[in-house]
């Protein structure tokens, strides 16, 4: 087979080739069953628990960025052109555990050992990232990782004693690693095939509107969280998947006086820093979006894409009037992510298209933005009811509202009574409660495994209120309303 063939990475800074592996390949059973790097384990293989943890560094920004990532529904072939390490990959040459694998031998972070590598993983790419990053970021970067037996505050305690040892020598070795992943660099379009399956990854637009053109039912691969899960738990087949991971015009973020716009291949971690440059109220939404491991591999256009009634993005996208850029063989258009949706799981795609960027627009001044998250547990869930609210204000009177909730319909979708109940009114308890009142022509949700349909009316309606006592809030003091009803 000739170099476009095949998929090169680098595993414990050697370079490793791969050719005959069926392109639905995960890269925990890569590790597995033909490497025998058993560390790796696997437990819930889609992306919940974090014992399949494992770090990608990848050439970004003139230096080199390390991530965690959940190696159960990562596909193998998306490996290309980066390094890999696993757990089997950080002790020295000389037997010396690193930092991170001391500090859980020494703080007695494991019992069962099951989920150590995974937590090890995780605190690997927290260490490569800087410096001592303080309690609330450890908590955030292990917040993918769970612990059934030894519990978290040995654990935790691990995350700050690892940063006492000597240093590992991780940036003296970065020059050699950058030189080495420079000399993969994917430069060429990448095709694979195996039995009935074929994976093509473009480095161009051009090429994977072509791709797309070709075979207008091909499954377009992003970051794997959605796609993955069809290979793990569904075990389809997906004979055609074009990886759009390697058309750098897709990893691009543009701001212009306008808007933020986010292109398809940008990984979830990297939209939401810029989408929160923008919008700082958003942090509830960001922070309680996924765990790390699925944030950077995931990306923001492919939860827009995927159209599920309970993405947590889409409300406080469609709050602040973002649009989708749709680009094909036939050209592109931009469309109103709200009109986006047409049913549940059915998006306005017209065959061989695909969303190429999300655009946000630029906050006004006076705009309040919030968005709100009610699911089971704090990390790790899929939202109940997803809330997001953004309005401007004029002499204490709403002059312009969007309200739109997720997991309260078929789709993502704006409370239109809502909004209008709350135009031209004042913020007080009576507005809230007519507007709340609205909320029942706007919505009729479902009754499921997550929530009734009595709960959910009932939180939209609270998550309205807490959002207008914020908002309405004395600076340093506290809002006291009476409820009319």
């Amino acid at each position: 087979m000739n170099g476009e063939r095949t998929i090169r990475f680098l595993l414990d800074g050697e370079v490793h080739t791969v050719a005959d592996v069926a392109p639905t390949t995960t890269v925990l059973d890569y590790l597995r069953d033909r490497l025998r790097r058993c560390g790796t384990k696997e437990g819930c293989a889609e992306g919940d628990c974090g014992a399949c943890t494992v770090v990608i560094a990848e050439l970004a920004g003139g230096g080199i960025r390390y991530r965690a990532i959940n190696a159960c529904i990562r596909l193998l072939p998306t490996l290309d052109g980066k390094a890999l390490f696993t757990v089997e990959s950080l002790a020295s040459s000389g037997g010396d555990l690193h930092p991170a694998q001391r500090a859980m031998v020494e703080c007695h972070g494991s019992q069962c050992g099951f989920c150590t590598p995974g937590f090890v993983m995780s605190l690997f790419a927290l260490y490569r990232s800087g410096r001592d990053p303080g309690e609330e970021a450890v908590r955030h970067a292990l917040s993918g990782n769970l612990c059934r037996c030894t519990g978290y505050r040995p654990i935790l305690a691990a995350a700050r004693r690892m940063y006492e040892y000597p240093d590992d020598g991780g940036a003296a070795r970065e020059s050699d690693l950058k030189e080495r992943l420079l000399a993969i660099r994917v430069a060429c379009e990448k095709r694979l095939s195996a039995a009935d399956a074929s994976y093509v990854a473009p480095v161009t637009v051009a090429e994977l509107v072509q791709a797309l053109a070709e075979r207008p039912g091909t499954r377009i691969l992003a970051g794997g969280t959605d796609v993955g899960l069809l290979v793990t738990k569904q075990l389809a087949a997906l004979p055609d998947i074009v990886f759009i991971g390697n058309v750098a015009a897709l990893s691009a973020i543009v701001r212009t006086d306008q808007h933020l716009e986010i292109a398809a291949a940008v990984s979830l971690t990297d939209a939401f820093d810029a989408l929160l440059a923008e919008y700082p109220d958003l942090q509830e939404m960001t922070r309680r979006f996924a765990s790390p491991p699925i944030c950077n591999a995931g990306t923001l256009c492919g939860n827009v894409a995927n159209g599920s009634p309970i993405g947590d993005s889409m409300p406080a996208l469609i709050a602040v009037g973002a649009t989708v850029v749709l680009q094909s063989a036939a050209g592109s258009r931009g469309l109103a992510l709200e009109d986006f949706y047409l049913d549940y799981m059915r998006n306005d795609l017209w065959p061989g298209e695909f969303v190429s960027a999300v655009r946000i627009p630029r906050p006004r001044p006076g705009q309040i933005v919030r968005c709100y998250k009610i699911a089971k547990r704090f990390d790790q869930d899929i939202s109940a009811v997803c809330g997001a609210f953004a309005i401007e204000l004029a002499a204490g009177r709403v002059r312009a509202a969007r309200v739109c909730f997720g997991g309260m319909a078929a789709t993502p979708r704006r409370a239109t009574a809502c909004e209008k109940a709350l135009v031209g009114a004042e913020l007080d308890p009576a507005a809230i409660d007519r507007a709340m009142a609205a909320l029942a022509k706007d919505f009729q949700p479902i009754t499921d495994l997550r929530a009734s349909q009595g709960y959910r009316s009932r939180v939209a309606g609270n998550l309205l209120r807490r959002f207008a006592m914020e908002v309405s809030r004395p600076a340093g003091g506290i809002s006291v309303w009476t409820h009319a009803g």
